[in-house]
């Protein structure tokens, strides 16, 4: 078993298989393109933002559809971790954060740098300011 250096927090590793909600079988499911259901948990996954689903312009709402199929995908393809613990903290929405990483070929890969990389979602850190992604297209 490939086992993540330790950052801070405690990280739990899965390989739980994921659909997109609303599809056959989705108790485990993608919401969105930084949104996970698992059972009754909403995970926001952090580090990055996605687009909306039902976003301001159609270049938007079909990016976020991207997204959220790309996150699936990411999450289907190996083993990953998530932290924060059996307490994570939570956002005004009740919703846990977590961020996920895992193992390729012995190099750590991020989920937000990968989602960010595609160009599927922005860093949502100190002074991003609110996404243009109708203006991106």
């Amino acid at each position: 078993m490939w086992q993540l250096p330790s950052s801070g927090g405690d990280w739990q590793e899965s390989s739980t298989r994921f659909t997109l909600c609303g599809e056959k079988g989705s108790g485990q499911c993608v919401i969105d393109g930084d949104t996970l259901a698992i059972g009754r948990r909403k995970v926001r996954l952090a580090g990055y933002d996605a687009p909306e689903l039902d976003g301001a312009c159609e270049a938007e709402r079909k990016l976020a559809q991207r997204a959220k199929a790309e996150l699936r995908d990411w999450l289907n393809a190996a083993p990953y971790a998530l932290d924060g613990g059996d307490d994570p903290p939570r956002d005004k929405y009740g919703r846990e954060l977590r961020s996920a990483r895992r193992m390729v070929d012995g190099k750590e890969e991020w989920l937000a740098d990968h989602m960010i990389g595609a160009g599927l979602a922005r860093d949502n850190g100190w002074g991003a300011g609110p996404a243009r992604w109708c203006e991106q297209q």
